[in-house]
């Protein structure tokens, strides 16, 4: 036990102070189709692949507010930014996007997954049909769009970025439908990585395990049931480039949530606490 306590704690110093050798001029051209970009850290990725020189197609569900951030992309210096409104929660709309970001790009280098649909927290939240509208929008929206840009994303030897989140790693209370969605995509494109080594397709898959996002639909969401410090959109945001672009299989953000790879699967009881801590929760959730 000894030994694996101190493996593990290498491990996470080893992930504190290793240097990615990320390359902010690997991204001057680069194609790439955004979701979930009109807010929050899908918002604050557009604005760094903007002012890192990539070509942009930015989709999210509200058109007004996708007009507002492709305004800013281009005054960050983006050479091309195009938009297209849509909403995942219809199976037809992931095949859409995916061709008019081919036909507007020609190709795609990065697929970045990280559009979210939520609904609040809580008992009233695990009816079938809100369960099935989550699974559409947070996994099968996933993996129709993952599956309709893999042959353009095969071609350019690109990235796949999946952005998740704390609660689709290890589970907690009163989030089961939202949990069971965010498991799904742990599952789906774990096992999708090891498809693409065996067949010897060059498309690296990075899963980006974030804690609360920097929004106020996430204080809504967790409202009488957590209370959880969200991430600083910018910086998460940043995190989530660095390691798509060095091809890195997982991101933690904050750093700190790396301890719940080392912990799952073995140490439940403090693996339990550590949950408790991050997301603080009141003893009147439980009630």
């Amino acid at each position: 036990m000894k030994v694996l306590l101190l493996a593990g704690l290498g491990a996470l110093f080893f992930s504190y102070y290793w240097d990615d050798n990320f390359d902010p001029a690997s991204l001057q051209g680069a194609r790439v189709l955004l979701t979930g970009a009109s807010a929050g850290v899908g918002e604050e990725l557009a604005y760094h692949y903007a002012r890192l020189g990539s070509h942009l197609v930015l989709t999210a569900h509200t058109e007004a507010l996708l007009q507002k951030v492709v305004g800013n992309c281009r005054k960050l210096g983006a050479p091309k930014v195009f938009f297209i409104a849509a909403d995942m929660a219809s199976p037809e709309v992931p095949g859409r996007v995916v061709q008019f970001a081919l036909d507007k790009l020609g190709g795609l280098d990065y697929l970045v997954l990280n559009h979210l649909g939520a609904t609040p927290a809580g008992t009233r939240s695990r009816s079938v049909q809100a369960t099935r509208w989550l699974l559409q929008v947070n996994f099968l929206s996933y993996v129709q769009l993952t599956s309709l840009a893999l042959p353009s994303l095969t071609d350019s030897k690109g990235s796949l970025v999946v952005v998740s989140s704390l609660l689709g790693h290890v589970p907690t209370s009163f989030s089961s439908p939202y949990s069971a969605a965010k498991f799904a995509l742990d599952g789906f494109f774990g096992s999708l990585r090891r498809e693409l080594d065996v067949q010897d397709v060059n498309v690296a898959i990075t899963m980006c395990i974030l804690g609360l996002r920097d929004r106020a639909s996430t204080a809504e969401e967790v409202r009488g049931v957590a209370r959880a410090k969200a991430a600083p959109g910018p910086k998460a945001a940043l995190a989530v480039i660095r390691g798509g672009a060095t091809r890195a299989p997982g991101v933690f953000y904050p750093r700190r949530l790396h301890l719940l790879g080392l912990l799952r699967g073995w140490l439940p009881h403090p693996k339990a606490w550590f949950i408790r801590q991050e997301l603080n929760v009141t003893a009147a959730a439980t009630a």
